[in-house]
């Protein structure tokens, strides 16, 4: 039995697709996945294996990179239509931004043009906040304003088209992690099974999530 935690929005999208090919592979195991957002006590718990997505992960823990993921600007073309694109971070203040709030956070978004240059930070301020990127991702979809979005999250609706890029030219910085990683605690070995499935998960995710 692997026991495994995750976030909520990267496992529906990301993770649950690919494991019915990873337990028919191994039929010999079998996962109990727990979705959600908090930060367990993995050994406390009784997690075998977490998924992160964070810059730093912990060190008391294993970790493992999967992955790097960045963060996109986004919104419905049907919105750009009806409102104008932002041509820099500062137009932002005439959009509809819908953030995901951080407690004792005032709502702000940066922004880099280039690696190393000074970020610009940008006030926001939209109709709707959410703690969960499918929910802004969704409203985005449908209209309601400029969300800053895990790529993972933004990954089948830029593909399809029912989103699209907003400031190319700047890159969003400090919004979400900059990995994907999968951890554990420190154990003298680490079992087969746990191994198993971080290889299998470094493969699956080693392409990122740009929009194929």
């Amino acid at each position: 039995l692997l026991r495994v935690t995750a976030p909520v929005a990267l496992a529906r999208q990301q993770l649950v697709p690919h494991l019915p090919a990873f337990l028919r592979q191994y039929p010999e195991l079998r996962m109990e996945l727990d979705l959600s957002d908090r930060l367990s006590a993995l050994a406390r718990e009784g997690f075998d294996l977490a998924l992160r997505h964070t810059t730093t992960p912990p060190d008391t823990h294993v970790a493992w990179a999967l992955c790097e993921t960045v963060a996109v600007l986004v919104a419905s073309p049907a919105y750009l239509a009806e409102r104008g694109a932002p041509r820099k971070p500062a137009d932002l203040a005439a959009h509809d931004c819908l953030h995901y709030p951080r407690p004792g956070d005032t709502p702000a978004w940066r922004f880099e043009r280039l690696r190393g240059a000074e970020p610009v930070s940008v006030p926001v301020r939209g109709p709707l906040a959410a703690n969960n990127s499918e929910a802004l991702r969704d409203a985005a979809i449908g209209g309601l304003g400029l969300a800053l979005l895990p790529d993972f999250s933004a990954q089948a609706a830029l593909a399809s088209g029912a989103l699209v890029p907003v400031l190319p030219g700047w890159r969003p910085v400090g919004a979400y992690g900059s990995h994907l990683w999968a951890i554990r605690p420190h154990t003298a070995q680490v079992p087969r099974s746990v191994r198993v499935l971080v290889d299998w998960l470094r493969e699956a995710f080693r392409a990122g999530f740009a929009p194929s």
